[in-house]
């Protein structure tokens, strides 16, 4: 029996001792996983004031989710505010000229024609009783020619100064003309056009989001002047989030616009997720070119490929880093 343990012994040792060697060499044998990193990013959206103005209040903070909206800031601007005022009196005035042509000649002047009408008229018919008992008396030989010839003149001016009386009182009768009121019109409708103009600016001294989002950047603070065209806030859109992949050329077989492969988030926990690609286009030359070997070959580019998740990843923020193995990525090669 102690032979027998004196030769199991070293034989015990020796088999342990190949098992171990055995599996070194398996596990050195079993290539080593390669991974290729990406980085999440989001659409950013800058926004910018369309006039220049003194920022008298700012509403939000960074790091706030904001609705679609949601006023972000507001901008103090008195000449915006004093143009405001002139064209509205100039729309007051406009409308008032166009209520004048509108109604016409007032009740007085329309009555002061008439009456200088009548007066035109009467004068007229004295002239012409007149020269008619001159050209009986002419006829009987008492007056000369040349005060026939008088009465005459006087009849025809009194009925030229009746007929044009009788103008005035008729177009007082008939008010303003329909080209003055068309003029008046527009001018009204100019008017209008320039307050609504000025309106329209002076909505845009109130910042508000075309999003909801979340504020990344906030470059004012109250009391400061901004120019127009200069953006002020940053909107994260968390809603349109993608990982970006820089991939050389020849590792692209196989990796398809849809296709759908498993990618995992060291900050969510090494979590796996489902992601598709949906963008693959080559990035530029000047930061991409490689040849493939000194003396020539063909020159290796690098294609930036776009994947979005296919469900919504709690967590998942813009500058993340991902990993995605290389057996995982669609018929990748190595």
């Amino acid at each position: 029996m102690k032979r027998m343990r004196t030769i199991l012994e070293p034989l015990t040792g020796i088999l342990v001792l190949i098992g171990i060697v055995w599996g070194l060499t398996l596990y050195l044998q079993e290539p080593e996983v390669q991974y290729i990193q990406g980085e999440v990013d989001a659409t950013q959206v800058n926004l910018a004031v369309k006039i220049a103005g003194r920022v008298s209040d700012v509403f939000v903070k960074e790091g706030e989710y904001v609705q679609k909206g949601t006023s972000l800031l507001q901008l103090d601007s008195p000449e915006i505010t004093a143009r405001l005022s002139q064209v509205s009196s100039a729309r007051k005035a406009a409308s008032a000229q166009k209520d004048k042509a509108d109604a016409g000649a007032r009740s007085q002047e329309v009555e002061a024609a008439m009456n200088l009408w009548k007066q035109a008229r009467e004068a007229a018919e004295l002239a012409e009783k007149t020269y008619r008992r001159i050209n009986s008396l002419y006829a009987d030989g008492i007056v000369p020619g040349q005060r026939r010839d008088e009465a005459q003149a006087g009849w025809k001016s009194a009925e030229a100064a009746s007929a044009a009386a009788r103008s005035q009182y008729d177009m007082a009768l008939e008010g303003t003309r329909k080209e003055d009121r068309q003029a008046a019109s527009a001018m009204v409708d100019q008017a209008r056009g320039a307050v609504t103009e000025v309106e329209s600016y002076l909505d845009e001294t109130r910042l508000k989001t075309p999003l909801s989002g979340e504020v990344i950047h906030l470059l004012v603070n109250p009391g400061e002047v901004v120019n127009a065209g200069y953006p002020v806030v940053t909107i994260l859109d968390l809603d349109d989030i993608w990982i970006t992949f820089n991939i050389r050329e020849d590792n692209l077989a196989g990796i398809e616009m849809d296709r759908v492969f498993p990618v995992s988030v060291p900050a969510l926990g090494d979590k796996t997720f489902p992601v598709e690609i949906s963008y693959i286009a080559p990035l530029g030359d000047y930061a991409t070119w490689r040849s493939t070997s000194a003396s020539g070959g063909f020159d290796l580019k690098t294609f930036e490929i776009r994947a979005r998740p296919l469900d919504s990843i709690i967590g998942l923020r813009p500058g993340m880093s991902v990993l995605v193995s290389r057996k995982d990525l669609p018929d990748a090669r190595e």
